[in-house]
């Protein structure tokens, strides 16, 4: 027999999310994008080049980041039972993939460009960066609140918090290329701005990767909680433990617990209340199933592979 039960708690502090920020950053980067891309090309700059195809990438993880938003706003059906909570994760993991594949196209052309310099409009890379640096500023400050708490609004604030650094760099290497000639500053800036979209992007793909295949999240210890449960007079053993994220909200645990005793279900209940109590309190788990057993013939390991 086994029994569910869910606690209106989120595993963190969730705020409210809104589409409004989402909407205005997407249109303010489909602004920039053009200006750019245009510019980058009239002025022979691939610094500020990378900068718009890192911008239209931003577009992209931007609507992608508004869809999963919508999504995941859905309520469960029959044919759904979950609804569509893992729509962020998911949304995560796209976009944190897209930073690494554009960083790595990033380098190429940077290497290509570092041994061939060529000579830059220092002007217009100094206008446009000014541009990018006020607009992602905007959708920067926009998203801040929610990308605390949320681990899609997090990727789409880390995009367009990199890209106001990358423009910030864009505008240092103009000013360097416009009063000291220093025309393979071009190249350098596009290098480091790629190495940093590596490093932010491996830290969000690995975090939702881990969310997507069901392992244990890192701040749980499943011997402390077999411990702690195995500590109640009434419970014999606890094995078969599951414990997996669905999504930022909410971390289920499954389990089978052999009891000393044959118990009614009327007792069972009152005890579930309690390791539904330890495990929420304690290590912040708000989605309970457990299996009881009395005597029953099997593994009594705390995992075991389904």
């Amino acid at each position: 027999m086994s029994h569910s039960y869910s606690h209106n708690h989120s595993h963190h502090n969730h705020g409210d999310l809104k589409g409004r920020p989402l909407v205005i950053s997407i249109f303010l980067n489909i602004l920039i994008t053009v200006a750019q891309v245009v510019g980058g090309l009239l002025s022979g700059s691939l610094a500020l080049l990378s900068d718009a195809l890192h911008n239209f990438t931003d577009v992209l993880s931007l609507i992608v980041s508004y869809i999963a938003n919508v999504l995941s706003k859905k309520k469960a059906s029959i044919n759904r039972t979950f609804g569509y909570k893992r729509a962020e994760i998911l949304a995560t993991f796209i976009n944190a993939s897209t930073l690494i594949i554009i960083a790595v196209i990033l380098i190429i052309e940077a290497v290509k460009r570092f041994q061939n310099p060529q000579e830059i409009e220092s002007n217009l890379v100094i206008w446009l960066s000014l541009l990018g640096i006020i607009a992602n500023g905007i959708s920067v400050l926009l998203l801040k609140k929610n990308a605390e708490v949320n681990m899609n609004m997090r990727s789409a604030y880390l995009h367009l918090l990199t890209d106001m650094l990358a423009s910030v760099s864009v505008l240092i290497g103009g000013l360097l290329m416009k009063f000291y000639q220093m025309f393979w500053v071009d190249s350098v800036l596009t290098l480091a701005i790629a190495l940093y979209l590596i490093w932010v992007g491996y830290t969000l793909l690995k975090e939702s990767f881990k969310v997507l295949m069901l392992f244990t999240p890192e701040d749980i210890h499943v011997k402390d909680i077999v411990n702690e449960l195995q500590q109640l007079k009434e419970i014999k053993n606890v094995h078969h433990v599951h414990i997996w994220q669905l999504n930022e909200n909410e971390v289920h645990l499954e389990a089978h617990i052999d009891f000393n005793e044959d118990i009614y279900l009327s007792k069972f209940d009152y005890i579930l209340h309690n390791i539904e109590e330890i495990l929420h309190h304690k290590f912040e788990i708000n989605h309970v199933n457990i299996q009881p057993e009395f005597g029953k013939c099997d593994s009594k390991d705390v995992i075991v592979q389904d």
